[in-house]
């Protein structure tokens, strides 16, 4: 191995252990910390046991090293769901996948045979496309500035030089390629853990990533309280227009109940207001802490069928249809969505609230 190769290398696992240690250290603060910290060790493990010097003849010692790096493309996909999915929960599904594909991977490097690597290569990169499509779906969605940021930069390009270096080896038997295809191997590990350590790291460090509890309170209530000392004249005219919007848009979601309105947007709420995309993502997320445009929505919408579930006069009008006329596009999201926020199926708090109707009546 060259020294120019192992600097690159070695310097991208210096980085990467230092990244790896700092989201270790906000892991309660940062949701997606451990998987980012994971993520981390694992692109460190794969920058050491893919330098040429161990292309021929790899030490034995080295295996849990190799291990850990095997099953990093399930750690990335997990990462991005962490990261970019608000909903995102922890499985046993999750871990028996990793063990999946480290059982495929060893299988074939103690058997030597080239199918059971292709399929390693091949679910490796399923897991690099699954991570790519929690990047882009839901980025139309996402009111976090910076994590949007992140999207469109950080992550995909990860994802792809995952699926370039998986490619290559599917293409290149290990040990049959030059010593240039090595060299820029470490250099490209080594910029993107350049861009990796400040682009996450600086971000997590603003808070961006951590997730911010939304509770039902009024919207005005959301505004930040004056300070003692008073707020300097950009910061009371920045407050003042907040306040602004943030009544304009109050009038829109509860008298106009703009959330019915079919296939409504950002873009399209953003127009009614008269503001820029990007100013109603910072005005809904900085201001009332929602990190996910439908978060938003279905908390009109929930409220709406709420009080309509709890209206005699609406008993015999079907769940289906309260749901539809409050915005939800379908049952099955908008059932899921009712039962994270009651704890109960939409029927059950039905049939509990007309019954408390009906015993205040008889009482």
């Amino acid at each position: 191995m060259s020294l120019i190769e192992a600097a690159l290398r070695g310097g991208a696992v210096v980085l990467l252990v230092l990244v790896a240690v700092l989201l270790l250290r906000d892991a309660r603060r940062v949701p997606a910390g451990a998987f980012g910290a994971l993520f981390a060790l694992g692109a460190a493990c794969y920058a050491i046991v893919s330098a040429s010097v161990f292309a021929v003849d790899f030490p034995f010692w080295l295996s849990p090293v190799r291990i850990v790096a095997m099953g990093n493309p399930v750690v990335f996909c997990l990462f991005a769901a962490a990261l970019f999915d608000d909903d995102f929960k922890t499985s046993w599904l999750h871990a028996l996948a990793w063990l999946s594909l480290v059982a495929v991977g060893i299988l074939g490097l103690s058997t030597g045979v080239p199918l059971l690597r292709w399929i390693c290569s091949g679910l490796g990169l399923l897991c690099n496309a699954i991570g790519v499509w929690y990047v882009l779906a839901g980025r139309t969605l996402d009111l976090v500035e910076e994590r949007r940021r992140l999207r469109a930069v950080l992550v995909v390009l990860v994802a792809l030089y995952s699926a370039v270096i998986i490619a290559s080896e599917i293409a290149w038997p290990r040990g049959s390629v030059g010593p240039m295809l090595y060299l820029a191997n470490g250099a490209g590990l080594l910029a993107l853990t350049s861009v990796f350590a400040v682009f996450l790291l600086s971000i997590s460090r603003d808070g961006a990533l951590i997730s911010l509890p939304v509770s039902g309170a009024s919207l005005l209530a959301a505004l930040p309280r004056r300070p003692a000392t008073g707020p300097v004249p950009s910061e009371r005219i920045e407050r003042d227009e907040d306040a602004r919007l943030l009544t304009a848009l109050r009038q829109l979601m509860e008298h106009d109940k703009a959330y019915r309105e079919e296939g409504l947007s950002i873009g399209s709420l953003a127009a009614k207001l008269g503001i820029a995309e990007h100013g109603l993502r910072r005005l809904i997320n900085r201001r009332l802490g929602y990190r996910n445009f439908n978060a938003f929505l279905n908390f009109y919408r929930l409220d709406d069928v709420r009080t309509a579930l709890a209206d005699p006069a609406q008993e015999a009008v079907p769940i289906l249809t309260i749901a539809l006329d409050a915005g939800f596009q379908s049952l099955g999201p908008f059932n899921r969505a009712f039962k994270t926020q009651t704890g109960m199926t939409p029927s059950e708090f039905r049939r509990q609230q007309l019954g408390r109707s009906d015993r205040i009546a008889a009482e």
